[in-house]
């Protein structure tokens, strides 16, 4: 195997690196570097996150100098990379629900990938056990209006109308987003929970200088936008719910900054294609939701939403998918001894893998068995967490 260096670790088979930047522009100077090299790229306020498939992994060494030279330190102690698996008596029906649901694509191992890497694939793994009541755990899935609308996924149920379950019973919501305005200067933006545009580029310097003046449209209001760049394509995000006042406290009104950022992606010749917005959510179900929602907190290094009354918990560099907690009827104790159909894996470092084990056990976490390179661990109340060792 090709020697990729000290800065970076193996994730699901996917060379990743994290180096700490002070600022968005900081970050996207990296970007900058390394647009031309097929590198998939996730620029935050805080860093920039860099992954390179197997094919490419000779240009580790490449992008470690350039870091270096823009004085940006790796810091592999915060990588880490969250998937969902759903367990199956008839994989591929659940699969051909899903891929319509997510608009995903077939992934390596029988699962599903989202072709934008950003959202968590679902794995889906063949099990005979009976497991007929009600998930604990399910998905929310936020995509424009006419996607929706094309999935097919039959009559919607539930509360508010927006309910579908795949074969086995495992359910998403399916929500249709909305225009983020109502004026042609925002018309590149859906709201998917997020406040998210995603334009399609035709060079590797349109790119990086989409990315560079977005990173300072950003950082002159003070703004943590998330750009995320793959070939032919960067996504701006305000990240859930950040684009309403009340989520980012920071006294600006998002739509004045979406306008700017619309403007100068056009002005650079970027066309925004609006079918590709996406957002998906975990929703665990809790009897003791400040419970549970305190030990996933700390199994996963994730941050509490500082609005009053939101169960919301997120990834602090908006890498991985958010978690939702509501409360779960405790009456329903043969549900909540059903082993749950979907759990979550998440995959560390090998060298982390130990240390994150322990701080599982340290939150409440019981360890329900172990083989080489994994553990699988049970919260409180028992839903499972599997912790994937890289290399």
């Amino acid at each position: 195997m090709t020697e990729i260096g000290t800065d970076w670790r193996l994730l699901d088979g996917v060379a990743t690196a994290w180096f700490d930047a002070a600022s968005l522009s900081e970050g996207a100077a990296l970007a900058g570097h390394i647009v031309e090299l097929g590198a998939v790229a996730d620029l935050r306020a805080s860093g920039i996150r860099v992954r390179l498939d197997p094919e490419d992994l000779k240009h580790a060494q490449t992008v470690s100098e350039a870091a270096r030279a823009l004085g940006l330190a790796a810091n592999p102690a915060v990588l880490q990379h969250l998937s969902v698996v759903a367990e199956s008596a008839d994989p591929p029906a659940v699969r051909r629900f899903w891929q319509h649901a997510l608009d995903y694509v077939p992934g390596q191992d029988g699962g599903l990938a989202d072709p934008l890497r950003r959202d968590p694939a679902l794995r889906i793994r063949e099990s005979a056990e009976p497991r007929p009541l009600r998930n604990r755990i399910h998905l929310d899935v936020v995509r424009p209006e006419a996607a929706v609308g094309q999935a097919g996924l039959g009559e919607a149920s539930g509360p508010f109308g927006v309910r579908h379950a795949d074969p086995d019973g495992n359910e998403v919501d399916l929500v249709p987003g909305a225009a983020l305005g109502e004026g042609g200067e925002t018309a590149d933006w859906q709201a998917v929970f997020s406040a998210m545009a995603c334009y399609r580029t035709t060079s590797p310097a349109q790119q990086r200088d989409l990315a560079a003046t977005a990173a300072a449209l950003a950082g002159d209001v003070g703004f943590p936008l998330l750009i995320d760049l793959r070939p032919g394509l960067v996504i701006l995000d305000s990240g859930k719910d950040q684009w309403e006042e009340d989520a980012h406290g920071l006294g600006l009104d998002f739509t004045d900054l979406a306008r700017k950022l619309q403007a100068a992606a056009r002005g650079l010749g970027a066309g925004a294609d609006p079918g590709l917005p996406r957002f998906v959510q975990l929703f665990l179900d809790a009897a003791d939701v400040e419970a549970i929602r305190a030990f996933w907190a700390a199994a996963l290094g994730y941050t509490h939403d500082r609005r009053a009354g939101a169960s919301d918990i997120h990834d602090p560099r908006r890498l991985n998918p958010v978690l939702v907690f509501q409360e779960l009827d405790l009456s329903e104790t043969e549900r909540r001894r059903q082993r749950n159909r979907i759990h979550v894996e998440l995959a560390v470092p090998s060298d982390l893998a130990r240390e994150r084990l322990a701080a599982l056990v340290a939150a409440g976490g019981r360890l329900l068995g172990e083989s080489e390179g994994r553990w699988r661990v049970a919260d409180p109340e028992g839903n499972d967490l599997v912790i994937v060792s890289g290399a």
